[in-house]
């Protein structure tokens, strides 16, 4: 059985992006009682969550409002293809219905 993270040690950031941007942008990144609340909101607003904490890690050094480096546009656009997947087979289902 998978243990539950603790509090102290879960971590999140959030990216944004939009084709006319020329990156994703890291637009909230904590730790902790913070890290929490980023996932609350994702979920309350139906944001997909993809957990990767090497990802997270590499992400989480970037100051807020900036681009992600060119070093992990490959990693970042995959992510966000897969999210996107998601999205439209959850899209689908419900019209489906």
């Amino acid at each position: 059985m998978k243990k539950e993270k603790s509090l102290k040690d879960k971590k999140a950031v959030a990216i944004k992006y939009n084709p006319q941007m020329t990156a994703p942008k890291v637009v909230a990144k904590g730790q902790a009682y913070l890290a929490e609340k980023i996932l609350e909101t994702a979920k309350e607003n139906k944001i997909t969550v993809y957990e990767d904490k090497a990802l997270v890690e590499e992400l989480e050094k970037i100051d807020l409002g900036l681009n992600i480096p060119p070093y992990l546009y490959e990693v970042v656009a995959q992510v966000l293809l897969f999210v996107s997947d998601l999205d439209k087979k959850e899209q689908y289902r419900k019209n489906a219905k």
